[in-house]
């Protein structure tokens, strides 16, 4: 993808000793954009809108660049490959990433400068400052999203999502119901979803899972023959990471509290029953999650 820039002479210079910091930045540098790309797809799939995941999307291949770069500097400047490490880990919720994001840009500014500077060859000095300038970019980029409304408020928005929102509302329409139900699920899922990418195969949340997955489809029709627009799935946003096994259980039992309750909120009203009976069955099933996980939670 890239040219050699470098001959033989150019090669055994800079193996010499007096360039083992600018080495060891040149490494750094190359941990921060193989923390960044993994960190950014991680971003892209929390984002709460399509333009902010394809901007997350498009700042990731940036850095796809810059590491590719700096990779290939470092070879040529060493005679080997470089080591890749994530460095940093990435937030488990959006709000807090895109923070981390805009705060590890504004640093990465700084740095690459630095290392331009300390560079005898104008190559390194051109490619660093350029990456200062993308990244510089970038941090304007995380800084417009952290003051978008629609996600500084995202904290608060969890109350009025999904279980929450509708056990807090103070009247219910038929779309009302339907859109919390759909997102108590989605969130499920989400949770669910998370629980097993941290902490390995567990069956009982591998199991349940698969039933929200079933929950959401049959939820889908009654919007399409009631008319109702689909909400967006924006759960993983309301997704943090338990910090155990037995705090991942009393999660799933505090979630499925919230799933029956809601449902049995929707169930004292009066609604068409078609919606009735597709309630009560998710109800059901909800309950017996709960109790797979009490008996999950009394394990641990």
């Amino acid at each position: 993808m890239y040219t050699n820039y470098y001959g033989p002479s150019y090669f055994d210079y800079y193996r010499m000793p007096n360039d083992i910091q600018l080495i060891d930045d040149i490494q750094k540098a190359i941990n921060a954009e193989y923390s960044a790309v993994d960190c950014y797809k991680k971003l892209a799939k929390m984002a709460p809108t399509k333009d902010e995941r394809n901007r997350i999307l498009e700042i990731q291949e940036d850095e796809v660049r810059h590491l590719e770069e700096f990779s290939r500097i470092y070879t040529n400047l060493t005679g080997k490959k470089p080591s890749y490490q994530i460095i940093e880990e990435c937030p488990d919720t959006y709000r807090a990433g895109i923070e981390f994001a805009f705060k590890d840009e504004q640093e990465a500014v700084d740095f690459y400068l630095d290392i331009a500077d300390k560079a005898n060859d104008s190559i390194i000095k051109e490619r660093f400052r350029r990456a200062a300038a993308d990244e510089h970019n970038h941090a304007i980029w995380f800084l417009s999203f952290s003051t978008n409304p629609r996600v500084t408020h995202i904290n608060r928005q969890i109350n009025n999502y999904g279980a929450e929102g509708a056990l807090s509302a103070s009247t219910l329409t038929i779309p009302q119901m339907l859109t919390y139900a759909l997102q108590d699920e989605y969130l499920a899922q989400a949770r669910y979803h998370n629980i097993l990418g941290n902490f390995g195969y567990i069956r009982t949340f591998a199991q349940i899972k698969e039933a929200e997955m079933r929950h959401i489809n049959a939820l889908l029709p009654l919007f399409e023959r009631y008319q109702i627009p689909l909400p967006e799935d924006n759960s993983q946003a309301f997704v943090t990471t338990p910090e155990s096994i037995k705090a991942a259980y009393a999660a799933g039992v505090q979630g499925e509290i919230d799933n029956i309750s809601m449902y049995e909120r929707f169930l004292s009203l009066t609604i068409p029953n078609d919606i009735r009976t597709v309630f009560t069955q998710l109800r059901n099933a909800s309950l017996n999650h709960l109790a797979a996980f009490e008996r999950g939670l009394a394990r641990t």
